[in-house]
């Protein structure tokens, strides 16, 4: 019987938008993460540590790692759905802030949800239908909580924002370039086209 990790802490070898290397007793464990537990990790070489959940599945021993324990709850609740294993778990969370994630699934709003990579029609109302009224413990991602990024402003902002952090940028230059591109250029928050190739440009 394989022991489950529950966390980890050690020393940060790597990181990049999608995963972490913690060397932990001189063991490095390689953890898949979401862009916003990217974003939280320390400098390469710092200690770093990270909630875990465990996958194993025949011969193969997978780890997921978060910054935050209520994010590691949520992907819990996303992988009960049908249709959602971890690594699209982790592509969601990586796609969309928690805290919009909690809101769109309680406010049934399938439109945001499509726009995940991943995430068809079928499967997002599956998700609404089966996480919907099963939240509320998740006390961090309450729908009073206030999110600094581009969502103010507008649709067209978060679909840039969205659309970059699957590209694998972290999310605080994707979202640093979105609001560059707009305040160079207020007209191009009109045009999704517009504002991607700008805020690329601003990346670049």
């Amino acid at each position: 019987m394989v022991s489950m990790i529950a966390s980890l802490r050690g020393v940060l070898v790597a990181k990049s938008p999608n995963q972490a290397v913690i060397e932990c007793a001189g063991v490095g464990y390689d953890v898949a993460i979401s862009v916003a537990t990217f974003s939280a990790l320390p400098k390469e070489g710092a200690e770093a540590r990270l909630h875990v959940f465990t996958k194993v599945a025949e011969d193969q021993l997978a780890l997921f790692g978060f910054a935050e324990l209520d994010e590691k709850r949520l992907f819990e609740r996303l992988i009960g759905v049908s249709g959602i294993g971890p690594k699209l778990a982790i592509t969601v969370l990586s796609g969309i802030a928690s805290e919009r994630l909690v809101t769109a699934i309680r406010g049934s709003d399938h439109a945001s949800l499509v726009k995940l990579p991943g995430i068809g029609k079928k499967t997002a109302e599956r998700i609404v239908l089966e996480l919907k009224d099963k939240l509320d413990d998740l006390q961090g991602f309450s729908t009073s909580s206030s999110d600094s990024g581009p969502a103010s402003l507008g649709a067209v902002a978060d679909d840039a924002l969205s659309a970059l952090v699957n590209l694998g940028y972290a999310r605080p230059i994707a979202q640093k370039a979105v609001e560059a591109a707009i305040a160079k250029d207020p007209a191009a928050k009109e045009s999704f086209e517009a504002l991607f190739r700008a805020a690329m440009g601003a990346i670049r």
